[in-house]
């Protein structure tokens, strides 16, 4: 198996802090202002998809038109709060859902990158430990703990040896 490089870059001290902090900033603007639901929680609400957002604008826009058919019981001023607050955040969380997934998707090649690499060497160990280069045995043996399962039949290294 030819060992293929993914992707090679790399972050500055400088680029990552000026990441965390604009992190940060993102987390103490929001922090009074969001909620974590629990997964549980997640099952029991929905999401406006493009079908129903549209339905609803129609609806807000006859809110609008006709305030005198808004029933009693409903906030108007309430959900205009809401529609507000969400026609805010969803540009917000389509760019972040953006950000995440060049993230996720760049974490997936350097980690396949890097495993791929440690396999590498991993089989060389296992090869060189079984032509009884000294100082390789144990090295294997340890290694090898991450397939368990699998019968290692390296030979003991013998300290006497040399």
């Amino acid at each position: 198996m030819a060992n293929t490089n993914l992707i090679s870059t790399s972050f500055t001290e400088q680029e990552v802090d000026k990441i965390n902090e604009a992190i940060t900033t993102i987390e103490q603007i929001i922090n009074d202002k969001v909620i974590n639901l629990t997964p549980e929680e997640r099952q029991l609400y929905g999401k406006l998809g493009d079908r129903t957002e549209n339905w609803v604008k129609k609806v807000k826009e006859y809110m609008e038109q006709k305030p005198e058919l808004v029933p009693f019981y409903l906030d108007k001023s309430e959900f205009d709060k809401d529609y507000s607050v969400r026609e805010t955040i969803i540009p917000i969380l389509r760019r972040i859902n953006a950000v995440h997934e060049s993230l996720d998707d760049t974490a997936k090649l350097v980690s396949t990158d890097i495993y791929n690499a440690s396999l590498a060497y991993y089989r060389n160990i296992k090869l060189v430990s079984h032509q009884n280069v000294p100082g390789t045995s144990n090295m294997y043996k340890d290694l090898s703990n991450q397939f368990p399962g699998r019968n290692s039949s390296v030979p003991e290294e013998n300290e006497d040896q040399v």
